[in-house]
């Protein structure tokens, strides 16, 4: 027990914290999670500053999800895509306001993994891992601008990966079944007290989407390694490679033809704590993140007369740095507070995108500070700000306060208000693409003019958290209204150049409820059901002057079905006699328009997956072998109005030792 407890201390937001009276081996096993990537201090769910699904490692394990988006599906209010059209699956929160969703933060570790090169995307970040190393994922329902800055306007998913020190061994699987689906993958764990590692290689593969060019192949490499120095200080290096290989475009549009797209991202992380006594630790960390990508296809000059074809290179290049200095400390027994600063620079180069050789570079300073002041048993208050320079936008201040109430033991309640912003990334601000030949302007796709300023999201929610563990029943549930501010969004200018642009253009706000209920109601089993009720209210008459974009996938037009007006997931996890164990998880889905669908494909689907899986033992190690049916109904339309996601049955099996 006293291993588990250590080794959750060890998966912080920033990956590492020092143990303190206050956190204690009973928080880590009691019946609430504690949370660790919501203030950056570690926290029993029903203390932290906002609404929280964790999905632990057996959920992962037994939801039969190959990868992160299609895992994310099990949190309320989560839209999620199997495409690759936009690089990989995509997740997004609370509206698919785009097709490269860049208004919430994913973290592996504490280390953002967006895309600066496509437009702060979380989709590539999403593939950064497998499945298997997930320990857990802390889903933040709601704004915390005021803990991480600009990415995480409207939440924030961390994924924490399995401590080094629990990976000892090997580990291999192989998973085969229909629509192409092939993966594999191999782990080797080794160590001792003073340093331990994970080395992990895996590759998924398939054949994507019914009616998309989505044939898909990702590659992984990860190597995590945990040390303690002679001086007592903990580090953690982690190291990484993805690459993604995917067919993108559309036979019949010719500005998006058929081809195959590459993207290679690199990665690495190093982290040193110190304990500077029983209540009070400083952390220094440092990460990169390199991008690569290529994507060429050919444009046909048939309107100037000419039987022949130009190749537009739509590719580029981009990296981000990052370096935190973090301290906590308890200044009081009632006190606990967490301060830091961090710098972080973004730097893109595309001379397609921008028509400009040289890179764009943005760089971000940030100061943060939070408080949990427990004013009596009953009361708890999180307060924290976070001021953020971006030598684009300017200076923000994202502010949050929660109170939350003990009502009584097992029932809180909780009550706050929040602001944050999100400055435009690079290609929102200074996208010009060209379609040149001979010196002569053959078309003019996108312009901005740099003067697209920060969008904003004011948020407040009442929330309310009960356990009843004589009925094994809890309930999470969370009343919202954001408002969204100097909206970012494309728009058709009327003057030249003709092409589209980004603008800020509405305010708007989101309202709705979510709610989340787990029952446990006889031993082996676990249902968990959670819906979502979500209202954007903007009006389509509105959003329609002459200048708007009313293209497919315009993003002005279909606002108000970005996310579905009420949605529901039913998971039931039961074990079975002779280790056999079986899950199902049933998704019904209302209305609302695919990321790149037309406003015409207003749809709603429904979505049944099971799975089957048998564990046993013999002197070779521990076996699983399981059968994973995804969508037993018809196939459903996925993230344009002709892809569509259909049944997929594949068997894996998994042995270690």
């Amino acid at each position: 027990m006293a291993a588990r407890a250590l080794a959750a201390v060890f998966l912080l937001p920033a990956g590492l914290h020092a143990q303190s009276p206050s956190l204690t081996e009973r928080d880590y096993l009691a019946d609430l999670p504690v949370v660790i990537s919501v203030s950056r201090l570690p926290q029993p769910v029903d203390e932290v500053p906002g609404a929280v699904t964790v999905l632990d490692r057996d959920t992962v394990r037994r939801s039969g999800a190959r990868d992160l988006a299609d895992l994310l599906r099990l949190v309320p209010g989560f839209q999620t895509s199997m495409a690759f059209e936009s690089l990989a699956p995509l997740a997004s929160y609370h509206g698919a306001f785009g097709i490269f969703p860049n208004r919430m933060q994913v973290m592996v570790d504490g280390r953002p993994v967006y895309s600066p090169l496509f437009i702060g995307g979380i989709a590539p970040g999403l593939q950064t891992v497998a499945r298997a190393d997930i320990e857990r994922v802390e889903g933040l329902r709601g704004s915390n601008s005021a803990t991480y800055g600009a990415r995480a306007c409207l939440g924030v998913v961390n994924i924490v990966t399995a401590d080094a020190a629990d990976s000892h061994g090997l580990r291999a699987s192989v998973t085969r079944g229909e629509n192409g689906v092939a993966d594999q993958a191999m782990r080797l764990g080794w160590g001792n007290g003073r340093l331990n590692l994970r080395l992990e290689v895996d590759q998924r593969t398939d054949r994507g989407l019914i009616g998309a060019n989505d044939d898909n192949r990702v590659d992984r490499f990860n190597l995590r390694a945990d040390g303690v120095s002679p001086s007592g200080d903990e580090w953690r290096l982690r190291l990484g490679r993805l690459g993604i290989d995917a067919g993108k475009g559309q036979p019949n549009l010719p500005g998006d033809p058929v081809r195959q797209s590459a993207y290679v991202a690199e990665h690495a992380q190093l982290q040193w704590l110190r304990s500077l006594g029983p209540d009070a630790d400083v952390l220094l960390s440092v990460d990169r993140l390199q991008e690569r990508y290529q994507d060429a296809f050919p444009y046909s000059l048939l309107p100037l007369g000419i039987a022949d074809y130009l190749t537009i290179d739509a590719g580029g290049r981009s990296t981000s740095d990052g370096l935190l200095l973090q301290h906590t400390l308890r200044p009081r027994p009632s006190l606990r507070l967490a301060w830091g600063l961090e710098w972080r620079q973004e730097q893109v180069t595309s001379p397609p995108l921008y028509n400009r050789p040289d890179p764009l570079v943005t760089r971000f300073s940030r100061l943060f500070a939070h408080a949990e002041w427990r004013l009596s048993p009953a009361w708890l208050l999180n307060a924290g700000a976070l001021v953020e320079t971006s030598s684009d936008s300017g200076t923000t201040l994202s502010p949050r306060a929660m109170l939350n109430w003990h009502l009584a033991p097992g029932h809180t309640l909780r009550a706050g208000l929040s602001r944050a912003w999100r400055p435009p990334s690079a290609f929102e601000r200074y996208a010009d693409i060209r379609y040149t030949w001979n010196g002569a302007l053959l078309d003019h796709t996108t312009w901005s003019n740099g003067q697209v300023q920060a969008e904003s999201n004011t948020a407040r929610e009442i929330g309310y958290l009960g356990q009843w563990p004589e009925a094994g029943l809890s309930l999470d549930l969370r009343w919202f209204q954001e408002r969204i501010a100097n909206y970012i969004a494309r728009q058709r200018r009327t003057q030249p150049p003709l092409a589209f642009e980004y603008v800020n253009y509405i305010d708007f706000p989101i309202e709705g409820l979510e709610y989340q209920v787990q029952w446990v109601p006889w031993r082996g089993a676990r249902w968990t059901f959670n819906q979502a009720y979500i209202d954007i209210q903007t009006s389509t008459a509105g959003l329609l002057p002459a200048a708007v974009d009313t293209t497919p996938g315009s993003q002005l037009y279909t606002l108000r079905y970005a996310a579905p007006r009420l949605s529901n997931l039913l998971m039931v996890q039961q074990q079975l006699p002779q280790g056999f164990e079986l899950s199902l998880i049933h998704q019904d889905s209302g209305t609302m328009i695919p990321h790149a669908a037309s406003s015409q494909h207003k749809l709603a689907f429904t979505r049944t997956d099971v799975r089957l899986a048998r564990v046993f033992r013999n002197a070779a190690g521990r076996w699983e072998a399981a059968l994973t049916v995804q969508n037993l109904g018809s196939p459903y339309v996925d993230f344009a109005s002709d892809f569509q996601f259909q049944r997929r049955a594949f068997a894996t099996l998994t042995w270690e030792r």
